[in-house]
């Protein structure tokens, strides 16, 4: 029956021709989702009702990869609903679609360990997950994770190199430091002073006063080791310049919760001229003698935390994690490395670099713009920076000078009077803190979940 003449159909014949097209539709959409079940592969995947990965041998690897913290709700998973995903539930999902991990097993399963978690708006540049993977039998070639990966990845999450490991390797214990960046403007800084304050965090030191106390993790030792605290130019060919950017380089063989982001804001402070770089030796100072003074200094004893607020997110990134030659040996492609690879198109490594020097020159045209925004407002306000009657620079605000304690990212605090931190109120002693978590409701919700964990693996079992 031709199609040109419908208008003469009878309607029994228009409903069965189009049940007829539904059926059509609906095997080719059958099709396509079996050859996507298998992202791996253009050819036709066999017609399985599920991928079995029992049949498949495992093998363990090492993931480095870089991401966008302000798109993501931190780097861990989370088991309850968060406003933005997960850098870890994101990177999961793409690992079950490309059939290397099995979803159902979940990140236990599979061996799961990161080698520094990031909270909300934190980045990172050298990130590095360790895991089981299934090893697909049916491909010949040893597959290429980077360019698998960074196909089903958004781009503000790039898979940069893989490392095959041992069976014992660990992300997370095998890691012999952790190199963080904290970036921020030099503008009404004094970064002579901020460096005087950074170099008394070198060495071992206990850091309970520059960190944020996890009870539930019941943390009675801070004592941690720091290798680098160097503040430079981003650009050392424009270190002259007022408006360049400077960064802290601080790497560390383990950091405690929230720890960099306390003592850029004690710097910040400092640079502020509202703390002299000695404030940081008494933080530092958590018992008698703890601390060695410097000549004309007489640090004090600050057995538990004062109050103040930690540094913005945003300029945090966790820019590498380093490991040693014997536990790694990073890779772009599925090649080992004593195959012939000259002859290899680096058509995805271009890809990575382009895309993120795509992302790159566009940021430079947001600032541009945003500058050019200031520029506009100049011809019609006055800048609001003033000296305050303590001598320090401040900012007009609600028709007075106020005093600006800088949280960097451009964020601040307005203050008609700054307490200087040693004077402020103080949190409780860790051991008291820790005492209450264990009195309270947080040990015996964390208590029920741990019995529910064990009875549902009794049940499995």
């Amino acid at each position: 029956m031709s199609s040109s003449s419908y208008e003469n159909w009878s309607r029994e014949e228009l409903i069965a021709h189009i049940k007829e097209l539904e059926g059509r539709t609906n095997a080719a959409g059958a099709r396509d989702k079996t050859r996507t079940e298998n992202p791996l592969s253009t050819s036709p995947a066999p017609q399985t009702s599920q991928f079995d990965f029992a049949s498949h041998p495992r093998r363990k690897i090492a993931l480095k990869f870089c991401y966008s913290g302000w798109e993501y709700n931190g780097l861990a998973y989370q088991l309850k609903p968060t406003p933005l995903p997960t850098v870890e539930g994101v990177i999961f999902d793409a690992l079950t679609r490309a059939k290397l991990i099995d979803p159902a097993a979940g990140y236990d399963g599979c061996g799961w360990e990161k080698c520094g978690r990031t909270d909300r708006g934190v980045s990172a540049g050298g990130q590095v997950i360790s895991l089981w993977k299934t090893h697909l039998q049916f491909y010949p070639h040893q597959l290429d994770y980077v360019a698998i990966l960074n196909r089903i990845l958004p781009h503000t999450i790039r898979i940069l190199a893989w490392s095959p490991v041992s069976t014992t390797f660990s992300a997370r214990f095998a890691c012999k430091c952790r190199h963080y960046k904290y970036f921020f403007s030099p503008e009404h800084l004094d970064i002579p002073k901020m460096r005087d304050a950074a170099s008394r965090l070198l060495g071992l030191h206990d850091f309970r006063n520059l960190c944020k106390l996890d009870t539930a993790k019941q943390i009675t030792v801070f004592d941690r080791k720091i290798l680098r605290a160097d503040i430079d130019p981003v650009d050392p060919s424009t270190s002259t310049n007022s408006s360049s950017m400077y960064v802290l380089n601080l790497v560390g063989t383990a950091f405690l919760y929230h720890q960099v982001r306390h003592i850029m804001a004690i710097l910040l402070l400092v640079g502020r001229g509202l703390e002299q770089p000695s404030v940081v030796t008494s933080l530092l100072n958590t018992k008698e003698g703890a601390e060695q003074s410097r000549p004309g200094e007489s640090p004090a004893v600050v057995d538990s935390k004062p109050e103040y607020q930690m540094a913005d997110a945003l300029p945090l990134m966790l820019w590498d994690c380093i490991y040693s030659d014997e536990d790694v040996d990073w890779r772009i492609d599925g090649h080992e490395p004593d195959s012939d690879q000259s002859n290899r198109s680096t058509e995805d490594g271009r890809g990575i670099y382009h895309l993120l020097h795509s992302i790159q020159s566009r940021s430079e045209v947001y600032l541009a713009l945003n500058q050019h925004f200031l520029d506009a407002a100049s011809l019609f306000f006055p800048k609001p920076w003033a000296t305050t009657k303590e001598g320090i620079m401040g900012i007009r605000y609600g028709g007075r000078v106020m005093i600006e304690a800088p949280l960097g990212a451009g964020t601040s605090r307005k203050l008609q009077h700054y307490v200087p931190l040693l004077e402020r109120k103080r949190l409780d002693p860790v051991d008291v803190a820790n005492e209450r978590w264990r009195n309270g409701k947080g040990f015996r919700r964390d208590q029920r979940k741990m019995l529910a964990t064990i009875e549902n693996d009794s049940v499995i079992g």
